[in-house]
């Protein structure tokens, strides 16, 4: 008899990337029955979900629907979205804290949290204000505190957000050339990954054969790529000159237009991972080490965009 699996975020890049992954997969869409968790059931994502799985209304404020959507299950994929508010640190961790405590509650086996790098703690101090780090990267220590299997799942930058994030796509210049601009050294190296098509490889490896991954975290990405590299695909794949200039704090702070707690989000954000590395001083290592255990070769950066042609505009 299959195993319930739950996945919270499923019209989203991960979990829906998860749930993709799982029904083209012969052996795991056997061993498990995908039940999909979504606040809004009648969303357009949702009512196409339905068509394939399971989909149930289920939101972190609200407890109640936790209980009832995690009823019955045996893993559950845990996914938190930040909250940019003055509390957001303590309102995303008080989500994810309340799925686990849920599934513990209704008799979950297994939880493969989705979650990121402790910025405050790998920095010694120095970079405080990456909220949606942090708050991942602490519910990650209290879910390994419960009595509870886990593992867990920490992505790299999402190739999506050069399409989504338009605000951190090349810009044109007067001369007609397109530049993408930071305040960080064009060497500076950025883990990337193909969220929606390639969060089920790394998932599936821990779904697959989740008494091996028990404890160990996947540091997903396809490779690290400096920002030079990245301007150099876009420019290939957009078929225009795409150049990387490095700006000053200031500019780059005053280049958006958001509330200060998000812009301290970027600024300290893109700093953090110049000094210290996305994933810390071993992330080439800790990639390397999840590329080699994905079930699947993920696809490069180059590939993304033959797969989703990028348009500047």
């Amino acid at each position: 008899m299959s195993k319930i699996l739950a996945v919270f975020g499923a019209t989203g890049h991960q979990g829906g990337g998860v749930i993709n992954y799982l029904l083209n997969d012969p052996e795991l869409s056997q061993k498990y029955t995908i039940r999909a968790i979504t606040r809004d059931v009648n969303s357009e994502k949702a009512k196409q979900l339905k068509q394939k799985v399971e989909v149930v209304q289920g939101d972190v404020l609200d407890r109640a629907s936790l209980e009832t959507a995690l009823t019955g299950t045996h893993t559950v994929f845990a996914m938190t979205t930040p909250s940019f508010g003055p509390d957001g640190f303590e309102v995303e961790y008080n989500s994810a804290k309340t799925i686990a405590d849920v599934a513990l509650e209704k008799g979950a086996e297994y939880i493969i949290f989705s979650t990121l790098p402790p910025v405050k703690e790998i920095s010694g101090g120095k970079y405080t204000k990456v909220h949606p780090f942090d708050a991942k990267a602490k519910a990650e220590q209290y879910i390994r505190g419960l009595p509870i299997k886990s593992a867990f799942y920490c992505p790299g930058s999402f190739m999506e957000n050069f399409q989504s994030q338009t605000f951190l796509s090349p810009q044109q210049a007067s001369d007609g050339t397109w530049v993408m601009t930071r305040h960080t050294s064009p060497k500076s190296l950025v883990p990337l990954i193909d969220a929606s098509g390639d969060t089920g490889k790394f998932v599936g490896a821990i779904l697959a054969e989740p008494n091996k991954y028990e404890g160990k975290t996947f540091y997903a990405a396809t490779a690290l790529y400096s920002l030079e590299d990245i301007a150099a695909a876009i420019s290939k794949a957009a078929g225009k000159t795409v150049v990387y200039k490095q700006i000053s704090l200031e500019d780059f702070r005053n280049s958006l237009s958001f509330p200060t707690s998000l812009i301290d989000i970027f600024a300290e954000g893109f700093k953090y991972q110049e000094e210290f590395g996305y994933f810390g001083p071993d992330s080439k290592k800790l990639v390397d080490w999840a590329v080699e255990n994905a079930r699947g070769r993920p696809s490069t950066f180059e590939e993304y965009f033959e797969a989703h042609p990028i348009q500047l505009t």
